[in-house]
């Protein structure tokens, strides 16, 4: 099998051994879970069912960042309790991954399950010399690093303004450099707040998904996968915080899934642009809507369209008209070790199907179940 590394920037060998760890990072429980979202947790799905395929046991972790400046916010624009909220949402998005059919994940360890092995851990960096205090937060000092950047590749400029964009607060005035981010902060007077050694507050963002791939999945994991948007700042602050307090490689292979987009625009919650997993339920088979997503290749960006599920729909009839069998299997193999050719496979079911084939063992590596009615 042969994947695209965002790290290194090229198709290589993925040749993990018998059991396979991986980590995705997961929702911030605060609304419902949109097509995005959906699609990016059908790429890793698929990836595991042939890395299962292939006779490995998979064990992917998918965190719940129930802990978070946006959770937090709409709790206080809702006037409810911020883990009411999640719990809600939560539900609502395990419904969905129910209804399309996932694979159970390993396990989906909670932020907040997770605050003494964060103290622990921020302990560690700031004993290594990667953080300092400063305003009642701890900061991670990325000029400590001389690594950081090497997951993103991106320039100091490029990085200022995707920390801008994604809550990285660059003009944070206790910061010694625009780019050091948050270990552990102060919270308002009706947020959560931990004690610790450096003063009550709650964690940042970054630190909670680095615990919990730790205390989870051990030192070092095979693969991390999630969004491109998480890239910077949420990933490479990952990985140099990660590598700084344990002095191991964190990931071996970095995994990401492009943008679905929207009126010209990136689906996402701070944008509004959203077509939501619940609703389409509603309107169309959940095999119909695993379909819309994998018949995209996953590091390429595209736009939603009305007529998506329509197409998505008359496929998978047209698969099922072609019955039980094992036609195309070998191709559908083939494309999915050639960096998760999801669209490649989908062809050549098409094309099976087309010649009376029956299909369902190949439709089943891409998780679409042709045996249920």
């Amino acid at each position: 099998m042969r994947l695209w590394c965002t790290s290194r920037q090229a198709i290589v060998d993925f040749t993990p051994g018998h059991v396979v760890t991986m980590y995705t990072c997961g929702i911030t429980p605060y609304d419902a879970t949109h097509f995005g979202h959906a699609s990016t947790y059908l790429t890793y799905d698929v990836l595991q069912r042939r890395l299962r395929d292939r006779g490995h046991e998979t064990r992917c972790v998918r965190n719940i960042t129930d802990v978070d400046d946006d959770l937090l916010r709409k709790a206080r624009e809702l006037g409810v309790h911020y883990l009411d909220l999640a719990a809600g949402e939560i539900a609502r998005f395990d419904s969905d991954m129910e209804a399309l059919e996932m694979l159970p994940s390993f396990s989906e360890p909670r932020a907040t399950s997770a605050i003494a092995d964060i103290r622990g851990f921020i302990g560690m960096v700031l004993e290594r010399g990667h953080a300092y205090q400063a305003g009642g937060s701890v900061y991670f000092d990325v000029n400590s690093w001389p690594r950081f950047g090497e997951i993103s590749h991106y320039s100091k400029d490029e990085m200022l303004a995707f920390a801008a964009e994604r809550g990285g607060n660059v003009e944070d005035p206790n910061k010694r450099d625009p780019l050091d981010f948050v270990l552990w902060q102060p919270s308002a007077d009706d947020e959560p707040s931990w004690d610790t050694l450096w003063g009550p507050g709650r964690p940042g963002w970054h630190i909670e998904c680095s615990a919990l791939a730790l205390r989870e999945l051990g030192t070092t994991i095979d693969l991390h996968g999630g969004g491109s948007d998480l890239i910077f700042p949420h990933h490479e602050c990952e990985a140099a915080q990660s590598e700084a307090a344990t002095g191991e490689p964190f990931v071996r292979h970095w995994m990401h899934q492009a943008m679905v987009r929207m009126d010209g625009e990136k689906m996402s919650k701070s944008l509004g642009n959203l077509v939501f997993v619940s609703e389409l339920r509603k309107a169309w088979d959940t095999r119909a809507i695993r379909l819309a997503a994998v018949s995209n290749h996953y590091r390429t960006p595209w736009e939603w369209h009305d007529d998506i599920m329509a197409q998505a729909d008359s496929r998978l009839r047209k698969w099922q008209h072609a019955g039980i069998g094992d036609g195309a299997l070998d191709e559908v193999r083939s494309a999915l070790d050639n960096d998760l050719d999801t669209p490649a496979a989908v062809a050549a079911i098409d094309e099976a199907a087309a010649k009376g084939l029956g299909v369902s063992a190949a439709a089943m590596l891409l998780g679409v179940d042709l045996k249920r009615s």
